[in-house]
C-alpha cells in the first residue's frame, strides 16, 4: 500500500512538471514599454494573437532601458522598444538579434493651456525646452531610463541645457503616472502621442509643441540571441515577431485608434 502511495505521488508529481514545462513553453515573455501598454495597443493586439496561435503573451511593460536589460540577462523572450541607439548597442553587444521596425508615432511636449514658458510656435524641440528652463517653469521627466526619458535628455543636451532648475522633477515613473503628475502640477513633459491620446479624457494637459517628423519615435521588435541563452521560448517569441511584421499584424497597428484617432503608424518594411 505504501509502495502504490508513493508510486501514485510520483506520477502526479511528474504529471505536475510536464504541465508546467508545457506551459513555460506556451507562454512567451515580452519586455516592453510603458507607452504600448498605457495606451491600449497591447489590449488590443495580443487577444488576436493569443487566439490564433495558442501562445500566451506575458507582458512586463516598464521603460526600454529595463526592457534590454531583462533582454540582455535572459530573463524574456524578444523586447519591443523605442530607443534606437540603445537598442543598436543591445544588437551589436550579442544580446538581440533580427531587429524589426515595426511602428512609430511621435513624441509631443505637453503642458498647460496657458502655456507660461511660451513655447508654442518654438522652431524646435530644443527652443521649447530652453524656454522652460529659462523661465523655470514645471517640467516633469519621467526619469526611468526609458525610451522617452533618453529622447528628452537627448533634446536637453541639443538645447546645451542642464536639466537641474528648480521646476524640473524627475519622478521616476511610467508615462501613464508622469502624465498624471504633470496633470496635478500643470507643467509640461515630453510623452509620446499615442499615450497622450488615450489619456486625454483624464488629463488638462495639451500639445503646446509639436515637432513632427523630428519628433519621430520608432518601434523595433527584437529576439533575444538563442546563443546566450538557449533555453528561452524562441520558438514563440518568433512567432509573435513574425505576426507583428505580418500583413495582418501591421493592418492591426494601423487600424488601432483612440477617440478616433490613428495612434501608431506600421513601418515594417520587407
Amino acid at each position: 500500500m505504501l509502495k502504490m502511495k508513493k508510486m501514485i505521488g510520483y506520477a502526479v508529481a511528474a504529471g505536475m512538471m510536464f504541465v508546467s514545462s508545457a506551459y513555460a513553453q506556451e507562454t512567451i515573455k515580452l519586455a516592453t514599454t510603458t507607452s504600448t501598454e498605457n495606451s491600449g495597443l497591447l489590449g488590443y493586439l495580443l487577444p488576436k494573437f493569443e487566439a490564433e496561435s495558442g501562445y500566451k503573451v506575458q507582458v512586463i511593460a516598464t521603460g526600454t532601458g529595463k526592457a534590454l536589460k531583462l533582454g540582455s540577462q535572459g530573463d524574456v523572450d524578444l523586447v519591443m522598444t523605442h530607443a534606437p541607439n540603445a537598442e543598436a548597442k543591445f544588437v551589436a553587444d550579442g544580446f538581440g538579434i533580427e531587429p524589426r521596425g515595426i511602428m512609430e508615432n511621435d513624441f509631443v511636449v505637453l503642458g498647460p493651456k496657458a502655456d507660461p514658458a511660451k513655447i508654442h510656435g518654438s522652431a524646435s524641440a530644443e527652443e521649447a525646452f530652453a524656454k522652460i528652463a529659462k523661465t523655470d517653469a514645471v517640467f516633469v521627466s519621467r526619469g526611468d531610463d526609458s525610451g522617452t526619458h533618453k529622447k528628452e535628455l537627448l533634446i536637453w543636451k541639443a538645447a546645451d541645457v542642464k536639466p537641474d532648475f528648480s521646476g524640473y522633477k524627475s519622478v521616476g515613473q511610467g508615462m501613464g503616472k508622469t502624465l498624471q503628475m504633470a496633470n496635478e502640477l500643470q507643467g509640461y513633459t515630453l510623452s509620446d502621442r499615442g499615450t497622450y491620446i488615450a489619456y486625454m479624457g483624464k488629463i488638462d494637459l495639451t500639445v503646446d509643441f509639436d515637432g513632427g517628423s523630428t519628433l519621430a519615435n520608432p518601434y523595433q521588435v527584437i529576439l533575444i540571441n538563442p546563443k546566450k541563452y538557449p533555453d528561452l521560448n524562441h520558438a514563440g517569441a518568433r512567432a509573435f515577431a513574425d505576426w507583428l511584421c505580418s500583413d495582418e499584424g501591421q493592418a492591426l497597428i494601423n487600424g488601432f485608434q483612440v477617440k478616433g484617432q490613428q495612434l501608431f503608424k506600421a513601418t515594417y518594411q520587407k
